[in-house]
């Protein structure tokens, strides 16, 4: 297990505080930093940390500690329950897998703490476990996937979709059927960490389908769309902006040129602080980022921007601090829900190549200022 501690990037040169703070605030992040889903992890690890760097003296009494999870629930929750426990931290964040935050986050909100997601957002934890002590910055699970439906029944009549079977999975195929309307070619769950999809590339050639939706992140979707690409089967694919993102485009290569997907954030995206983003995250580590970074970026500026309101120390004011979400988001107007889910736009983008740099590039808008649909079901209301 590896371990960092990150006292907060200028705390060490300065010892000061920027002023606003009632007292330090302590927070655990784990995250994926080995095995297949790595890439996920980093970036979010990165993302989060440039924030806090980015902020100067409004950080200076930010503590952070990282653990590696592994991809595995049972021990991202021994992680949790020795920072709670032993290093006493006061908020968590940084889980990627929904899998994970569902052995995690009920547990943590229960103890008191409070769990801010960068990243997985299971639709029980928006609807009937929802928790006044979890939020989270980045989406709902359905919501990019909801997108494409949405972008599907626009441009296709028979689709064929596929997703791991674990709860992000399931939230995926439910949110893309939520708004498709077109016809089913085939619904396929795969094993969470597949690796070899002949047979389901035999299903998607044998099926008739116009289009493919996949929702397979990390690894799995590198393996999938190379493996496609080399199959021959020429029907489009299309998916969720995590099967697609900057942390997964170099390893898959030329084959996702062209690939529709859906996000609520891209690096062409016009607003300052997308551009002082991108700017600072190549500088400070030498590659684009990708949502996972952008979203835990924001999650760092959300705490950043209610530790300068309330203590952590004072849940119900620190907690009402979050809710504001007084910051600059990279993805510009951005609100919390009823359920501590985001309200925000979610825009279909295209991979295109810039020089020999694949990236993603916005084409269109799928959906704004778009909620959930399980923030009826959350006793927050």
């Amino acid at each position: 297990m590896r371990k960092l501690i990150a006292a907060s990037v200028l705390a060490l040169a300065t010892g000061m505080s920027g002023g606003a703070f009632a007292e330090p605030v302590k927070v655990g992040l784990i995250t994926t930093l080995s095995g297949g889903g790595a890439g996920l992890g980093i970036d979010a690890r990165d993302g989060f940390l440039l924030a806090l760097k980015n902020a100067g003296d409004d950080a200076a009494e930010i503590e952070v500690v990282t653990e590696d999870d592994g991809q595995k629930p049972e021990l991202a929750v021994q992680i949790a329950d020795k920072m709670i426990q032993s290093d006493q931290v006061d908020i968590l964040t940084g889980i990627i897998w929904s899998n994970l935050a569902m052995a995690v986050v009920p547990g943590a909100v229960a103890q008191g703490k409070f769990y801010i997601s960068v990243n997985a957002g299971p639709s029980a934890l928006a609807g009937s476990q929802c928790h006044e002590n979890y939020f989270n910055v980045a989406y709902q699970n359905d919501n990019f996937h909801e997108a494409m439906g949405q972008y599907a029944s626009e441009t296709y009549k028979k689709t064929f979709i596929l997703a791991p079977n674990y709860p992000a999975g399931t939230d995926s195929l439910t949110g893309f059927k939520r708004y498709y309307k077109g016809e089913l070619a085939g619904e396929v769950y795969t094993q969470v960490g597949q690796t070899d999809y002949a047979a389901e590339i035999a299903q998607i050639r044998a099926s008739g389908a116009d289009s493919v939706f996949i929702f397979l992140p990390g690894g799995m979707g590198i393996a999938f769309v190379k493996q496609y690409a080399q199959s021959g089967v020429d029907i489009p694919l299309i998916g969720p902006g995590f099967s697609f993102s900057q942390d997964v485009l170099p390893a898959i290569g030329d084959a996702a040129l062209g690939v529709k997907a859906s996000s609520s954030w891209a690096k062409d995206l016009d607003n300052e602080a997308s551009k002082t983003f991108v700017e600072t995250f190549q500088a400070e580590y030498g590659r684009l980022p990708s949502i996972y970074a952008a979203q835990a970026y924001d999650t760092g500026n959300l705490i950043v921007s209610a530790a300068a309101k309330a203590s952590v120390k004072d849940a119900d004011a620190f907690r009402a601090a979050l809710k504001e979400a007084d910051f600059d988001s990279v993805r510009g107007k951005f609100s919390f829900n009823t359920n501590n889910h985001p309200i925000q736009d979610i825009y279909v983008t295209e991979v295109v190549k810039e020089g020999d740099v694949l990236t993603n590039k916005i084409v269109g808008t799928a959906f704004t200022d778009h909620g959930d649909a399980y923030a009826e079901q959350c006793a927050l209301n």
